[in-house]
This record gives C-alpha cells, sequence and structure tokens, in this order.
C-alpha cells in the first residue's frame, strides 16, 4: 500500500523505521498527549500492533516519508477505535516536532480521510484528539472535522478526556 501526496508518500512501516520511530515515540514534546515518551518495549509494541493491523484490515498508521529526501517525518493512518460508544475508523498522524508547522500532517491526514471515503467506503471518519492538544485539533478541524461529542479514555493509569472529531463522506 503506498498513498503519495504533492510532498509526502505514506506507506506500511516496517523493522527498518525503528529509529526514525523511536525519535517520534520517544520525544516527550510529542509524546505530551500519552503522558510521555515511550520505552524500546512500547515502541517495538507499537510497531507490531500496526504491522497487525495491515495484515488484519489492509491499513494502520503508515510511516509518512518527505518525498524529496526520503526521510520518515511521521506516522498517519486509519485505525479502528472505540469511540462515544461505538466502533469507528480513525484517522491517526503523529510528527517529529522538527517537522511541525509546515502543513505535513494535515497533507497526510487528508490523504488518509480520502482513501477512507474513497477506497474503503467509510460514511464518516473519526479523529480522536486529548482535550488539551491544540495541534491536533486545528489539523483536525482542517480535515472538516467538527465535535460530535466528549469522552474519557484511560491509558498509563490516567484518565484522559477526548474530544470526537469527525466527518461525514459527501
Amino acid at each position: 500500500m503506498r498513498i503519495e501526496t504533492p510532498r509526502l508518500a505514506l506507506r506500511e512501516m516496517t523493522e527498518g523505521d525503528l529509529a526514525p520511530l523511536r525519535a517520534i515515540l520517544q520525544d516527550p514534546v510529542a509524546m505530551a498527549a500519552y503522558e510521555g515518551p515511550f520505552s524500546d518495549a512500547e515502541v517495538r509494541d507499537w510497531l507490531q500492533r500496526m504491522n497487525d493491523s495491515y495484515r488484519a484490515h489492509g491499513f494502520g498508521l503508515w510511516a509518512v516519508i518527505l518525498r524529496e529526501s526520503g526521510e520518515m517525518i511521521g506516522q498517519c493512518g486509519l485505525t479502528r477505535q472505540r469511540i462515544l460508544g461505538e466502533d469507528v475508523l480513525e484517522v491517526g498522524y503523529l510528527f517529529n516536532p522538527a517537522h511541525w508547522h509546515r502543513g505535513y500532517a494535515t497533507e497526510a491526514a487528508a490523504a488518509c480521510r480520502d482513501h477512507a471515503f474513497g477506497v474503503l467506503g467509510a460514511p464518516t471518519v473519526y479523529a480522536q484528539v486529548r482535550d488539551t492538544n491544540i495541534r491536533s485539533m486545528n489539523v483536525a478541524i482542517r480535515l472538516g472535522m467538527t465535535v460530535r461529542g466528549r469522552f474519557d479514555k484511560r491509558f498509563r493509569g490516567v484518565t484522559m478526556p477526548h474530544l470526537a472529531f469527525a466527518v461525514d463522506s459527501q
């Protein structure tokens, strides 16, 4: 699977992506919404879950590659999530802070949203955003999403309020 945008390529992550994946998942700024950086074991588990999702569903969070340089700068893709009491298709995005404020998250997430609608036939795509994560909220808004509700997630022993953003297929 490969999705291309003017500046980016999205593809399945592999073991060869562990170093740039660690750079994201072990960065305290990037991982603030997750209650801090991941351990090496958590990074490996994350990669394994994505590979399991690729096999089970044909999608997951994909490596986001700068087409110009071949550098992995983030991850973005589609996952199955439980939001507002329903099993839904969600677009997720998480980037290395060195590449923030350049529109990459919006560009990649829009391509994933369009893939969900055009290829997977999804009627609605969600984004779950921690209620303190203004940057992610702004990406969801740029995707045409609006808030559909609030819910709590429990992660690492912490209850975290989230907003359920969503957009319907047109």
